[in-house]
């Protein structure tokens, strides 16, 4: 009798101790802190004046309103809306919250399940003085409950991971946003450039074609050359073959604008009767310095989370290297309709031990593959943020540049207009030949398109520093990030729960700790 006594207090001992460590135990494996970049520290660009301090200046969240451009607003808020790649990003985003869930789950016990069974047997009994035959039914069901207990943080590292992952797929969907404001912006001025350089062309080839007719018939009078009206013919197909490479660019510009808003390619409304204005802007008002607001780029956050959620997955790894200590319990019943053999009930519950002690090095060399694992996303991150200053500091010094070369072209395009009036003058008067016309014209035309072309970079340039800069995303709403009708199909087909209607937790921007 002292035996069994025995027993059952080192049983009573050892799940208390068993649940006192899994409430005591840390986790195995290391704690995730952003690693700091030393760089930053120094780092504090003027960013060729092309910015400036202003504590009360906006965010940069919805910087496309500075341009004053209703046509634009109006794009970006049918992007927002039915862009599909911020779409797809809206559902990883789901996809990632019940990823959450199922890690979560894991703290539970791991096995819940109910067996049953049943059957009708007939038996033929052979080998006897008499052969006998009898027929009866048996039937079983058993509950067993196994709970392997987070002795070494396997779950909840598991759970660090899973929410990490979450997170890096709320910053993934933000940095969609930044993108996608970038591409319409720069699609649309684009589209605008193609107009103006359009327009000078019509208007250099309403020009030339003059041009031609007047050396034809100075041709035909005997008066000049055909030199001259061949030359005149060259320079007008010239210009009238750079019309066909424009209207393309201008069609691609817009079945690009069409992919962006889900459209099939073929007009769009929204930029029927649009002018071709290009915004003047000096200077872009931040009301933080450049480093802070490049640590707060979604790509950046995106790299941190995705970092941290590998890190919590070299703990789960290290678990393996110890044993799983679980508490199991079965609850049964079995029972047959012969009258000889009595009904059996079963209640059992102890605890039990897995341990992989000979695993011929796959476990530490899984270890160890999680761990490289860990150190290529750090080094993504440092990339990402080294990537981000130089995005920033190259689209500052394009918007520098493209300024500085707008003076010059612009006096350079007064210069052949000047030419082109000289050039006229002397020929009427006789002192020059038709050449000196056609040289001229041809450069006018030249500076004219150049003019544009410069105008539209540093448009360009502009849009680059604000999404370099991380500027264009906010908080998005479950409505931001999936169409009603897209939610309403999907729960229809699957049980979402409340999945489809919680809101989106905020992040912040800081680093991780």
């Amino acid at each position: 009798m002292r035996r069994p006594a025995l027993r059952s207090r080192f049983l009573h001992t050892l799940s208390t101790l068993l649940l006192s460590s899994l409430v005591a135990c840390a986790p195995l494996g290391p704690d995730f802190r952003e690693p700091d970049i030393a760089w930053l520290s120094v780092w504090q660009p003027d960013l060729y004046g092309q910015t400036f301090r202003d504590p009360d200046a906006p965010d940069l969240s919805l910087w496309w309103q500075r341009l004053g451009d209703p046509t634009l607003d109006n794009l970006m808020t049918l992007a927002r809306h039915e862009n599909p790649s911020l779409q797809i990003a809206g559902l990883r985003i789901l996809e990632s919250r019940a990823a959450l869930g199922i890690a979560i789950g894991f703290k539970y016990p791991q096995l819940q399940q109910i067996d049953a069974a049943g059957a009708y047997v007939s038996e033929y009994l052979h080998g006897g003085p008499d052969d006998d035959h009898r027929d009866y039914r048996t039937g079983d069901i058993a509950f067993n409950i196994q709970w392997e207990m987070d002795f070494w943080g396997r779950f909840r590292r598991g759970i660090e991971s899973a929410d990490a992952s979450f997170f890096a797929s709320i910053a993934n969907q933000r940095d969609g946003q930044v993108l996608l404001a970038a591409e319409v912006a720069t699609l649309y001025y684009g589209y605008k450039t193609t107009l103006q350089r359009i327009d000078i062309a019509r208007r250099n080839i309403t020009l030339q074609e003059r041009n031609v007719e007047i050396t034809r018939k100075l041709f035909q009078s005997g008066q000049e050359s055909e030199l001259d009206l061949q030359q005149a013919r060259t320079q007008y197909l010239a210009t009238l073959a750079t019309i066909p490479v424009l209207e393309l660019t201008r069609t691609l510009q817009r079945n690009a604008l069409c992919a962006l808003l889900g459209r099939a390619p073929g007009d769009l409304p929204e930029l029927a009767g649009v002018d071709d204005h290009l915004p003047d802007i000096q200077q872009i008002p931040l009301s933080e310095a450049p480093v802070n607001l490049l640590l707060r780029r979604p790509d950046v956050r995106a790299a941190a989370w995705e970092a941290a959620a590998q890190s919590a997955q070299v703990g789960v790894a290290i678990t393996d290297l110890y044993p799983a200590i679980s508490l199991f319990g079965t609850l049964g019943w079995a029972g047959t309709s012969l009258d000889n053999l009595p009904d059996v009930s079963t209640i059992a519950a102890g605890p039990a031990l897995r341990w992989n002690i000979f695993s011929y090095g796959r476990i530490e060399n899984n270890v160890r593959v999680q761990d490289a694992r860990l150190q290529q996303r750090l080094e993504v991150f440092r990339a990402t943020v080294l990537q981000a200053a130089r995005e920033t500091d190259d689209a500052a010094s394009r918007i520098a540049q493209t300024h500085a070369r707008q003076g010059i072209l612009d006096a350079s395009l007064v210069a052949a207009e000047r030419s082109l009036e000289i050039a006229m003058r002397r020929y009427q008067e006789g002192y020059s030949d038709f050449q000196r016309v056609l040289d001229a014209q041809a450069a006018v035309f030249a500076q004219s398109d150049l003019v544009v072309i410069n105008r539209g970079d540093h448009v360009a340039a502009i849009i680059e520093l604000y999404r370099s800069l991380g500027g264009g995303w906010r908080e998005a709403s479950v409505d931001d990030l999936i169409p009603a009708d897209t939610r309403y199909r999907m729960q229809e087909r699957v049980d979402w729960g409340d999945l489809l209607e919680e809101p989106i937790p905020a992040t912040s921007g800081e680093a991780l700790p």
